[in-house]
């Protein structure tokens, strides 16, 4: 119960923009991986599609090294 009440907490925190890239991969990471992210609004699962087919997370929800580089890089900007 404790993680589906974290899982609550960012996804109010996702859509309210309180959230940075980081964050939001790893959420789209959990709803993946939890299967959420097929069963929430629509908007969620394309969402994740699409991080999936950018490549920035995995089929099975882990964010990749693709992802952790682009980040490093948006945050030495």
């Amino acid at each position: 119960m404790g993680a589906m009440k974290n899982i609550a907490i960012d996804l109010i925190a996702f859509e309210e923009g309180q959230l940075d890239q980081q964050e939001t991969l790893e959420l789209f990471g959990l709803l993946v991986k939890s299967g959420l992210a097929w069963t929430l609004q629509g908007n969620y699962g394309r969402a994740a599609n699409e991080l999936i087919h950018a490549g920035y997370l995995t089929r099975d929800g882990e964010v990749t090294e693709f992802a952790d580089s682009m980040l490093e890089e948006l945050s030495a900007a």
